[in-house]
Formats: structure tokens, C-alpha cells, sequence
């Protein structure tokens, strides 16, 4: 007998589940592409490029219900086109057969649902240089970081999530037996059952930066979970999803499931059916990842949901001293380089002390911190392939360059923005990026989440005053990490401290980004085990045990009463 997917990635699974219950970090779609990719199904980039130029142009198929028209909200920040057209399909239909669906999905069980998302993220990993393409051409990220955000890496932090909600859903008791006392004190057998509940209907409002990235996980959290799940693109990137959704739909109606379990909903900007949909009282989970105003219009306005909205905040570094001066500015400066969009995975904000800082090549000013940032990206971008390489391309380049404009008006400029030419595609706008230094003093500039390559040098009085204001800003406002060098073991046990109790992930002289899909081990989305738990609720049975059987015939009669 041919084995069935589960049978297939039964061992991929269970290796990832032990892995993280020993603090593992496994890749093992990056692993096995690292080794060859033919090999591991994936399509050449010649094949992808095919495909991709294939869709271009034409109605993008999915067959779902509740359709009224076409739409098309994308275009390439490369100039490539013309723009695919995807369904406008009415919500309160796509609830409906959402719901409609859902209870088959919740009786096929964890590891049903575990063994076919795999599958279908197998199915994606075969398509990881289309989706790249999808991804570089809608948001304007560079090829090869697309390639990190929709490839293996990204492939790699959905089998976690899908991993996780696995464990967790197996961790939930079938059978429950114990022994409670009764009125009079005597003991008496129970028996029970543990059912695992799914919340209910998941809306995924997609991120316009990253959207598979920070997409996948909450996806497949919640299909494994048991919750079907209405996909949102950001208008401005729909194309990577709408590949996820047509895949998934293909694996899960394969397998005898409605595939109205996934579903895209794309509309029209002015429609607003993220918003629409998020307080539709059918759904009960909303993931976002993305700029703070929309996370808090979520938190104010889903109070029917349970609210995943991971904000991109103040990713904030303190430098306190280092014995490697060069490594931490090439650090900073590449940093400074890989934010092109509104969702930003590098740092904001620099905290510096005012008097300086001791390294391996002598003491270092603020001021002499700011010159050799800018030349070090300067460095980087002297070169028009160096350009091509780290800069992404500008979407909605209008309001950035505002943004950009307005922070410039704030200190003095240690390294001023501009237009730069891609060699390949000269109608992209690609903007270098900003330095400009601050006062501890001008937290108003400061705790505000920026768009666009902007990053600030802010001068504190010491180090205990910067760790004061990442524990204040970044409690306040939110982070996805925060990063502290050092080579005192007090600063950096204090730095622990202030990163507990500001809620943000700590990262200890590395240049590592751990919400960048450039980490070799990123964070997924979402504070800990109720990313997982959340989704589902627990809900028990109890009743009389049956009276243990008695030999004989009475014995027979009992086992079948039981029966």
C-alpha cells in the first residue's frame, strides 16, 4: 500500500517536535536545499521564471465561492507586468463556507491536519524560486532576500509553528480517569474525556513586506489547530499568497477536504475588507504583523477575536563598548540598508552614550561613531552591484520619501538619503538610507515606528540611562527584539533584565536580526506557547465509571453494555 503524506513526513514531524522540546534549532527544508535543490523537488530558477511570467497578465483561478468580479491592486516596483487579476469574492460568503467546513476539519484530528499541512508546505517548497519572484516583484525586496522570505527559511519557520501546534494539540488527554470523593466521604470512579476545540474561524490580514514571512506561521497555526482561515493580502502584495492559498486548496481537496478551509479575500483598497472581515462575529482569530495603528485599531475594534498582532516597533541597540569596532559598524551599516518597506525587521534606534564608548581600537564618540557609519555604507553601496544586492526597491516611494524628508528636519544628518539606479531595472527607485542623530531628549522622534531606511543615533548619558529608555520605549511601544554590545557582564546581565521586563526578545553581541528573514534561527510571531494555544480551547466530559466487571456471564454483559 502506497503511504499516505502522513506516513511520508511522519519522521520530518516528529524529529521537528523533538527538536524543539530540546531547544533545537533544525532547518530542514534550508538543510536539504543546501545539499541540492533538484533533489529536494525544488524547480530551477529558469522553470520559476516561466511560471511567474506565466501568470502575469491573467485571471488567477481559485474556484471559490461567492465570486462577483476581478480585481487588480499589485504593481511592480520593477515595472514588470501586466498586473494579475485575482476574485473579489463576497466576505459573508467566504464565512459561510468557511463554516460550512469546519466541523469535517475538526473531526479529521491533529494528526491529520499536522500531515497535510506539510504537505502542503512540501508542494511550496518545490515553488520557492516563484514565490520569490512573487515576493521581489510586489514588494520590491531584492532577489536574493525574497528568496530568504518565501524560500526554505521561511518554509523552515511555518514546520516550526506547524511542529509546535502539533505538540500541543497531541499534549491535550483522550481519556481522563480518577477517583473523587461523594457526599457520605466515600471515593468513586470517574471517567472523562479531553476534546480539543478549535476557537473558530481565522482571518489572516497579510503584512505588505514580508507576506509570507509573517504570514505562514499564523496560517498554519491555526489549520493545524483545526480553524479554517480567510487569507487578507495587503493590496500590495497579493500574488505570494494567493500561490500559498491555490496550493493549499489543491492539497487539502486531494485529500477529501472542503477546500474552502483557505480562502483568499482580495478587494478593491477602498472596500477595506481587512476590516470588514476582522469584525465579522464569525471570526474568531485575527494575525497581523505590521505598523502599531493597525495593531491597536485591531485590539479596539476584533473584541469578538482572540488579537495576534505582532508590531514591527522600535527595534532598539545599545552599544556600551566592544571588542570588535569594525564587525559592530559593517553590522549597523548592513542593517541600515534592508529596509525599504513599512515593516521593519532591522533597528531604529541606536542608543549611544553622549561621552562615547571604549572598543579594541580606543575610545569612540558618538560623533565618531556617526562618521564611520556613513562611510561604511557609503562602501557598501559604491558599487552598482552592491546597490542591487542590498537595496530593495520603494513601494509607495511617495510617502516614504515624505517620511524620510521629515526626519531629516530633526538633528543633524550623518548619512542623507537618495534616489539610487538599479542596474537592471532603472525605473525602480531605490532609496539609500538615513542617519540622523538625536537627543535622549527628542523621544517624541524617536518612539514613533518610521517607514523607510531611517535610522537614528540617539546620545544617552550613560549606559544604565540608554537601558532606562529601551525598558521604557520599548515596553511602551513594542520591539520585535532588542540588541545590546557590550563586554561587561553587568551591563549585559542588566540588559537581560531590562529585556524581561520590557516583554522583547535580547540578542547579545551578534549582528543576528531575529525577526530578518536573514537569521539563521528567527522568532516566530506572537509571545511564546499561546501563539499555539490560543487558537483552541479544552473542553472535558465526566461521567460514573462503569463498575469494574464481575467473572462470568455478568462479565460478558458488561463488556458489552460498555461497548
Amino acid at each position: 500500500m502506497r503511504p499516505g503524506p502522513y506516513e511520508r513526513h511522519r519522521e520530518l514531524l516528529h524529529g521537528m517536535v523533538g527538536a524543539l522540546a530540546a531547544g533545537e534549532c533544525r532547518r530542514p527544508f534550508t538543510e536539504a536545499t543546501g545539499q541540492d535543490a533538484a533533489d529536494a523537488g525544488m524547480r530551477s530558477t529558469r522553470t520559476a521564471g516561466r511560471v511567474f511570467h506565466s501568470l502575469l497578465g491573467r485571471p488567477f483561478e481559485l474556484g471559490q465561492p461567492g465570486e462577483s468580479g476581478r480585481v487588480c491592486t499589485e504593481s511592480s516596483p520593477y515595472g514588470v507586468g501586466p498586473a494579475v487579476s485575482y476574485p473579489r469574492c463576497e466576505p459573508a460568503e467566504l464565512v459561510s463556507a468557511a463554516g460550512r467546513a469546519a466541523a469535517d476539519w475538526r473531526a479529521a484530528g491533529p494528526g491529520r491536519r499536522a500531515e497535510l499541512a506539510v504537505e502542503i508546505l512540501r508542494l511550496l517548497n518545490t515553488r520557492s524560486h516563484e514565490l520569490a519572484l512573487a515576493v521581489h516583484h510586489t514588494t520590491g525586496q531584492t532577489l536574493s532576500s525574497a528568496f530568504r522570505a518565501a524560500g526554505p527559511r521561511a518554509q523552515d519557520r511555518a514546520l516550526e509553528a506547524v511542529a509546535r501546534a502539533f505538540a500541543e494539540s497531541e499534549r491535550v488527554p483522550a481519556d481522563l480517569r480518577w477517583e473523587g470523593a461523594v457526599r457520605g466521604g466515600r471515593p468513586r470512579a470517574l471517567r472523562g474525556t479531553c476534546t480539543l476545540v478549535p476557537r473558530g474561524l481565522s482571518l489572516l490580514v497579510g503584512c505588505p513586506d514580508f507576506p509570507l514571512w509573517n504570514g505562514w506561521p499564523g496560517l498554519f497555526a491555526s489549520l493545524v489547530t483545526g480553524n479554517p482561515v480567510i487569507v487578507a493580502p495587503h493590496p500590495r502584495a497579493v500574488l505570494p499568497l494567493a500561490i500559498t492559498v491555490r496550493v493549499a486548496r489543491q492539497v487539502l481537496a486531494q485529500a477529501g477536504h472542503s477546500p474552502d478551509l483557505v480562502t483568499l479575500a482580495v478587494a478593491e483598497p477602498e472596500r477595506r475588507v481587512h476590516r470588514r472581515l476582522a469584525t465579522d462575529p464569525a471570526v474568531r482569530i485575527v494575525d497581523f504583523t505590521g505598523c502599531g495603528r493597525f495593531a491597536d485599531w485591531l485590539q479596539r475594534h476584533a473584541r469578538q477575536a482572540v488579537v495576534f498582532a505582532d508590531r514591527t516597533g522600535l527595534n532598539t541597540v545599545l552599544v556600551d563598548s566592544t571588542d570588535d569596532y569594525r564587525g559592530l559598524v559593517r553590522g549597523l551599516a548592513l542593517a541600515a540598508c534592508l529596509c525599504p518597506g513599512t515593516v521593519r525587521t532591522t533597528p531604529q534606534n541606536i542608543l549611544v552614550p553622549e561621552g562615547g564608548f571604549a572598543t579594541d581600537e580606543g575610545h569612540r564618540t558618538l560623533r565618531d561613531l556617526g562618521a564611520d557609519l556613513g562611510d561604511a555604507v557609503d562602501r557598501l553601496l559604491g558599487h552598482p552591484a552592491g546597490v542591487a544586492r542590498l537595496l530593495g526597491a520603494s513601494c509607495g516611494a511617495t510617502g516614504v520619501r515624505a517620511a524620510l524628508a521629515e526626519a531629516a528636519r530633526h538633528g543633524p544628518v550623518l548619512h542623507s538619503t537618495g534616489v539610487l539606479t538599479h542596474p537592471d531595472h532603472p525605473g525602480a527607485e531605490l532609496l539609500g538610507p538615513l542617519l540622523v542623530r538625536l537627543r535622549a531628549s527628542d523621544e517624541r522622534v524617536y518612539t514613533r515606528e518610521w517607514p523607510g531606511p531611517v535610522t537614528f543615533l540617539v546620545g544617552t548619558e550613560s549606559a544604565s540611562h540608554g537601558l532606562d529608555l529601551l525598558r521604557r520605549t520599548v515596553g511602551r511601544h513594542g520591539a520585535r527584539y532588542a540588541s545590546v554590545h557590550s563586554t561587561d557582564p553587568l551591563v549585559l546581565a542588566a540588559a537581560e533584565t531590562a529585556a524581561l521586563e520590557a516583554g522583547v526578545h535580547l540578542v547579545e553581541n551578534l549582528d543576528d536580526l531575529p525577526a530578518d528573514p536573514s537569521s539563521p534561527c528567527a522568532e516566530l510571531p506572537g509571545s511564546g506557547a499561546d501563539f499555539i494555544t490560543g487558537r483552541f480551547r479544552v473542553v472535558r466530559a465526566r461521567r460514573p465509571a462503569a463498575p469494574a466487571a464481575a467473572p462470568g456471564r455478568l462479565g460478558v454483559a458488561a463488556e458489552l453494555v460498555d461497548v
